[in-house]
């Protein structure tokens, strides 16, 4: 495969899988690489990338890379930290900018050939830096730049070394894909990955390989990621799986029966449902920490499946939909050095005596790679296609200390909410949409008397791959629908506020 690839080196930027992504998008197979790789394990690649970081050269920890590979006969690109490294290896200087250059940023393209080939004199990009390449090195031409740094582009074109500052692989910068392409084209890599029966069927043979007599159990919420792990692992292992459905009182509004009907349908599968309303809300009563509170559903769940996996012959394994998404947001990347967003419950919140193997075997896909497997696996559509729920469930949509009454507020929200939004036929156009209830109370009007209640927030965002987001633009007439229902039919709401914040610099999320 490797003569076909472009490894990734994984500096700790939040995008660095998405890099990945969006080559594997544009048909090149790409693979996610620890910095530390040597020379010599790089040199069968078509192409190696250089991505971000949270560090600064300046510090005695950071990240470097091994100086060979400049010596490769592989071109090479840097992206924002990368392209910082490559021109503190190879003589240039780094420095510290007089300010911070973040989000969206107009540059000025000096060279339209190579990497900017088709690109326009002035881009539209997103920047996300603090440091600044202040010369190049030797050999190396400035081909771009911005109002605050000189080099927001370099390259030599004799050797196929390129840098740029920004980020092309998110969907801010414009034409960020043109810049992956064109990169592409240099490589010479072939367009020839897909995720077929091929990739599946190495899956299924290593999971039986891993598994082996074992009995196996999966951790299913009955969203999408957890659904098509099951299928996958059913198709490699058959009856040795028993899916577990852990009923947290912590659900969307009818969505433990519309699980247990989906499941209920599928032919030789042992499903189980375990109620455990009342166990995991005497262990979050009174937590507030979102953190806390990912831990505390995280290690609950699994003394559930432990205690569960007893009766069903003592499982080894543990099957989880855990996606690369939820594996970069909890601080775990190649390079070790990711910053935490927050901590998933089957990630950052997984207790450390854990008695589990686990089995994740979309642990390196994108949302919506997953889907794309879940329709090859012949997972019902209207599994596939449901809307991206969290494990730890309106835990994480209530801001503060979760109640029964507050769950319940939120529960009729949401449901109002997706209605309306169905009603308008705009699903498709919205990939992921759901209510917030932050613990702050709001004065209101209601019946010509004062109310004191609470403000829901509605979150709609469009996006492809769920690493970057934009807010959706609801028509107003929707919204005011919406707003007037919530109002009206939920008890101590007093308002509705819509989140038009972007990803970045927000989450899907709010906890």
């Amino acid at each position: 495969m490797k003569h076909d690839s472009i490894a990734v080196l994984d500096f700790g930027s939040q995008y660095s899988h998405l890099i990945v992504r969006r080559i594997r998008e544009l048909g090149v197979h790409a693979e996610l690489l620890s910095p530390h790789m040597k020379a010599s394990e790089l040199k069968e690649y078509k192409g190696i990338i250089f991505s971000g970081g949270p560090q600064n050269l300046s510090d005695s920890d950071a990240l470097i890379a091994d100086i060979a590979i400049y010596a490769l006969p592989v071109p090479l690109l840097g992206i924002c930290y990368g392209l910082q490294l490559m021109a503190h290896q190879l003589g240039g200087s780094v420095g510290a900018g007089k300010e911070r250059e973040y989000g969206p940023t107009d540059v000025t393209i000096t060279e339209t050939t190579g990497l900017f080939a088709g690109l326009n004199a002035t881009e539209r990009v997103w920047m996300s830096h603090g440091d600044y390449v202040a010369t190049v090195p030797e050999g190396f031409t400035v081909t771009a730049f911005s109002p605050t740094c000189p080099t927001a582009g370099m390259m030599n074109e004799k050797t196929k070394r390129y840098g740029i500052q920004f980020h092309p692989e998110v969907v801010h910068t414009k034409n960020g894909m043109r810049v992956l392409e064109n990169f592409i084209a240099i490589t010479g890599a072939n367009k020839t990955w897909s995720l077929n029966e091929g990739w599946i069927e190495e899956q299924v043979s290593r999971i039986r390989t891993q598994v082996g007599d074992s009995r196996v159990l999966c951790a299913l919420s009955g969203g999408v990621d957890s659904s098509v792990a099951a299928f996958l692992v059913h198709r490699a292992v058959g009856s040795q799986l028993t899916c577990v459905y852990v009923d947290t009182g912590l659900m969307r509004k009818n969505e433990t029966q519309e699980v247990r009907d989906a499941f209920a349908a599928l032919p030789d599968l042992d499903f189980r449902v375990i109620e455990a309303e009342s166990v995991f809300l005497e262990k979050l009563a009174g937590v507030t920490e979102p953190e806390e509170k990912r831990k505390i559903i995280g290690e609950t769940f699994i003394r559930i499946f432990e205690k569960e996996a007893k009766t069903i012959g003592d499982a080894e394994f543990l099957v989880q939909g855990t996606l690369y998404t939820d594996v970069i947001t909890s601080g775990v990347s190649v390079g070790g050095v990711a910053a935490k967003i927050k901590s998933h419950h089957n990630v950052g919140g997984l207790p450390k005596d854990l008695s589990f193997s686990l089995i994740e075997p979309l642990r390196d896909l994108y949302k919506d790679e997953v889907r794309m497997l879940g329709r090859a696996l012949g997972v019902p559509l209207t599994i596939v296609e449901r809307q991206p729920f969290p494990g730890p469930g309106l835990a994480v949509r209530i801001i503060g200390d979760i109640t029964p009454d507050r769950l319940h507020i939120l529960r009729e929200a949401d449901a109002i909410f997706r209605e309306e939004i169905k009603n308008a036929n705009l699903g498709s156009a919205i990939q992921q949409y759901f209510t917030v209830l932050p613990v702050v109370r709001s004065v209101g009007v209601q019946g010509d008397a004062r109310t004191y209640g609470y403000p829901i927030i509605l979150r709609a965002v469009t996006t492809t791959d769920f690493m970057t987001a934009d807010w959706a633009r609801i028509p107003y007439e929707v919204l005011e629908k919406i707003s007037t229902r919530i109002t009206n039919e939920v008890k101590d709401v007093t308002r509705v506020v819509y989140d038009i914040t972007p990803k970045p610099p927000g989450t899907v999320e709010w906890e």
